[in-house]
């Protein structure tokens, strides 16, 4: 890897970790409006510098900038919900990605739903969670095909929907 992307893998990685601290925290779905807002600031930061390097390199792939770097712009796309220009064209590239065999199917399914969420339309693999029921159990946005989720997750290297939720529980 030269110079130039071992940086580029350096500053992934370390937008990822914020990401995972702030989220860790609890920003993304506080009650505090300052936390909520330091949150939509650092994901908007980081989807504007995603979409730069998209702009400059394509897709950073794990082969380009290394396993951790490639999941770490995934996750910035994943979380740049107020930016679906970003999220689309993220969506693209790492479809082009994925068929050339350089990326996860699973990656991009998630990152598929999340986008088809974010456009208010239904997920095709149950990846994205609505909310919480009273009992705890989640509440999965609506699925297009609800009676095919866990064929179309075993396509993709998901595990079935009812061993995701259990982790939510």
């Amino acid at each position: 890897m030269n110079q130039d992307l071992a940086a580029l893998a350096e500053e992934l990685t370390a937008m990822a970790a914020a990401d995972h601290r702030a989220a860790t925290a609890g920003a993304a779905n506080s009650d505090d409006p300052a936390e909520q807002l330091a949150w939509r600031r650092l994901t908007a930061r980081h989807g504007d510098r995603l979409a730069e390097i998209m702009d400059e390199h394509g897709w950073p792939t794990a082969e380009r900038v290394g396993g951790d770097a490639a999941r770490a712009a995934w996750l910035i796309a994943q979380h740049a919900d107020r930016q679906l220009e970003v999220q689309r064209r993220a969506l693209r590239l790492l479809e082009q990605a994925v068929a050339a065999g350089a990326a996860a199917a699973r990656e991009l399914a998630f990152l598929r739903d999340r986008t088809l969420v974010n456009e208010g339309r239904e997920q095709i693999y149950g990846t994205q969670i609505a909310g919480m029921r009273e009992d705890g159990s989640p509440v999965p946005w609506p699925c297009a095909e609800p009676e095919r989720v866990d064929e179309l997750r075993a396509g993709v290297g998901i595990e079935p929907f009812e061993e995701y939720v259990a982790r939510w529980s």
